[in-house]
């Protein structure tokens, strides 16, 4: 198998780092991978950290902090393929990465994702109705923009220049390709996990929603690789009484979170504000992560 290049775009990620890269150093068929980690406006320990996982681990530091400015540097840094893209605070197994790849070995597809598998450990009862009702529409099942993590073979990437300073990357990534290009493998997955109150998870809806209009505005093509949309089923689950409660919660989120966007879209605000309770780790996984971490920088 050839070089697997991972670029890992990282703003402030100094209580996630370790936990994405922990899959990837030290482990067997390790020596396949070139990791690139792009530490972009950071002002934690985001860099020192991924340097502790020794030279299988490249950090590059840029003042600049933007997701799409740290993806580019990174892609010039890289020069192997399949080239996998993949969100610090997501997590991927070195298994999961390998099967991205051979994937795209076999050339019928310019894209790969993986399954999406949502991490609700101490999210609210909301936030947990919510994610009940999104694993039954369609848009559960597609890894481009659900996962944080994309991979492109090297006739893929060169789809597309360089990524456009947009809010929703991913999503411009996927339209780049129609749905017989790309594939969301259901074999394998990649854990992500979302913000835990309803307040920041309508923050993020409304960033979605604010990519979908940037990209929309921008990029009016791309509007013909888009998938099977969710309407559809959404209506059908109202004929389930039990399912009531969780349809209100996810309509209320959509449609305060859609409104949102729409005001944004008009004003043409970039400025955003992630959400950071889905990256606060419980005390002892915090504890275990650092412990990790000190054992990879003495192995080096």
């Amino acid at each position: 198998m050839a070089m697997i290049s991972i670029v890992v775009p990282a703003h402030n990620e100094s209580s996630v780092i370790a936990r994405t890269l922990n899959q990837w150093v030290n482990r067997p068929g390790s020596e396949e991978l070139s990791i690139v980690v792009v530490c972009n406006g950071c002002n934690d320990d985001t860099a020192t950290i991924a340097r502790h996982f020794g030279p299988t681990v490249r950090v590059i530091e840029s003042d600049i902090a933007g997701k799409t400015h740290a993806l580019n540097v990174g892609d010039q840094i890289s020069s192997g393929f399949p080239r996998i893209y993949v969100d610090a605070d997501v997590v991927v197994t070195l298994e999961a990465i390998r099967a991205l790849a051979k994937r795209l070995e076999r050339g019928d597809v310019l894209a790969v994702a993986p399954a999406a598998y949502i991490d609700l450990t101490g999210c609210s009862q909301p936030v947990r109705l919510y994610f009940g009702i999104r694993s039954r529409l369609p848009s559960s099942r597609q890894g481009f923009g659900g996962s944080g993590v994309y991979a492109l073979s090297e006739a893929g990437r060169i789809r597309f220049a360089q990524f456009p300073n947009v809010i929703a990357d991913d999503t411009f990534v996927r339209l780049q390709f129609g749905p017989e290009e790309r594939e969301t493998l259901s074999s394998v997955s990649a854990t992500v996990f979302p913000p835990r109150r309803i307040r920041q998870l309508i923050a993020v809806r409304t960033r979605a929603y604010a990519g979908n209009f940037e990209l929309a505005r921008r990029f009016p093509t791309l509007s013909m690789n888009k998938g099977e949309s969710n309407n559809r089923t959404l209506i059908g689950l109202f004929k389930h009484s039990r399912l009531w409660p969780g349809l209100l919660i996810y309509c209320l989120v959509n449609i305060l979170a859609l409104g949102k966007a729409m005001v944004r879209s008009r004003i043409r605000a970039s400025v955003w504000q992630r959400d950071d309770t889905s990256r606060r780790a419980p005390p002892t996984l915090r504890h275990n992560l650092g412990a990790r971490a000190n054992h990879a920088e003495h192995l080096h």
